[in-house]
């Protein structure tokens, strides 16, 4: 009877803190996830779940720290955003590295913040995604108000996009000040990211409408070497900034297939420094009102993981879905591949 009572006042007890404050989560926790701003971090190793606050403290002695992301998931990037500020106050020097910029914009981005441009300035020069103000405004803003150097990571756009039309020949014609901003081995990659690539892609159909006989083979292959320039080019900017700052811990925000399971730009980093302190945090989504089941699957994506919602499906008129991807592709396609090319 007295083991009942304790209980029910433990019960009790919880029950009143959580008219004031979130359920803390507990090993084991299953909870369904029903917002897109909810998220579950978790521990890969040990299975335990953690606060933010939690895994800024287990992340204190990693040289660089990548978040993997669902491009415009507000589960992912209100994960981001709050990791931030928690590592920065363990760690204070701290550079964020950013996909979402692309090198040949790193002026801009330096221009906006030393305070000499606005923010639609920024989005202007710099090609900020469109979803910027959502998605990334708060940690540009956060870096900013703290005097954080922010890295634009990527490979340029327009270089990316020729590389997958026409191969890694491309590169070959670039000027040289364009070619030594890049890799000196821009295309590294690994046979199970191959793999894991071609996969995708083969799963999602030929998006320009051709058939599989046309050269796709060709095709998905240059679009790999675009996604290993893409890869690379993170790498060494990463790289660079932590030589730029010794004492620094990067964190570095990206779309999720280009870290989870430790391949793409995981996979580059450690091939040029295989001593780098690297750890990687991937999403996995669940559908809303789920259960939560950590696999081992999931367990393999990375030294944790933070589950959050699937986003609506964007078209379910398989006609209509086909049809937006042409028009994406036709878009591309009309761009030129030549030295005139302007600036993206």
């Amino acid at each position: 009877m007295i083991r009942w009572l304790s209980a029910l006042l433990a019960a009790l007890v919880l029950g009143l803190a959580g008219c004031t404050t979130l359920p803390a989560a507990t090993p084991g926790d299953t909870r369904p996830l029903v917002s897109p701003y909810d998220s579950r971090l978790f521990n890969t190793r040990t299975l335990a779940p953690l606060t933010v606050a939690q895994l800024a403290a287990e992340l204190a002695s990693a040289d660089v720290v990548i978040v993997g992301e669902i491009h415009g998931h507000q589960g992912s990037h209100l994960l981001q955003a709050r990791l931030q500020g928690s590592l920065h106050r363990i760690r204070p020097a701290q550079v964020l590295s950013m996909e979402q910029f692309n090198l040949d914009h790193q002026a801009a981005l330096d221009e906006y913040l030393a305070g000499d441009t606005g923010e639609m300035e920024l989005r202007e020069d710099a090609h900020a995604w469109p979803n910027y103000p959502g998605s990334y405004r708060p940690l540009i803003e956060y870096a900013r108000y703290h005097r954080l150097p922010v890295i634009a990571a990527n490979a340029p756009a327009h270089t990316v996009r020729c590389v997958g039309r026409q191969g890694a020949s491309y590169l070959d014609r670039l000027p040289e000040s364009a070619r030594q901003a890049l890799p000196a081995a821009p295309f590294y990659g690994t046979a199970p990211y191959q793999r894991k690539f071609f996969a995708h892609m083969e799963q999602h159909g030929p998006a320009d409408g051709r058939s599989h006989n046309e050269g796709r083979r060709d095709r998905l292959h240059n679009s790999y070497l675009a996604q290993l320039l893409r890869d690379n080019t993170m790498a060494e900017r990463i790289l660079h900034a932590l030589a730029a700052h010794p004492e620094g811990q990067v964190l570095h925000t990206t779309g999720t297939f280009h870290s989870e399971a430790y391949l793409g730009t995981v996979a580059a980093l450690r091939a040029r420094q295989p001593d780098l302190r690297v750890s990687v945090i991937s999403p996995i989504q669940v559908t809303p009102g789920e259960p939560i089941h950590l696999s081992a699957e999931h367990r393999a994506q990375g030294d944790y993981v933070y589950f959050i919602t699937t986003l609506p499906e964007a078209y379910l008129d398989p006609v209509r879905r086909q049809k937006s991807w042409q028009q994406q592709f036709a878009k591309a396609a009309a761009r030129p591949c030549d030295r005139s090319a302007p600036a993206e």
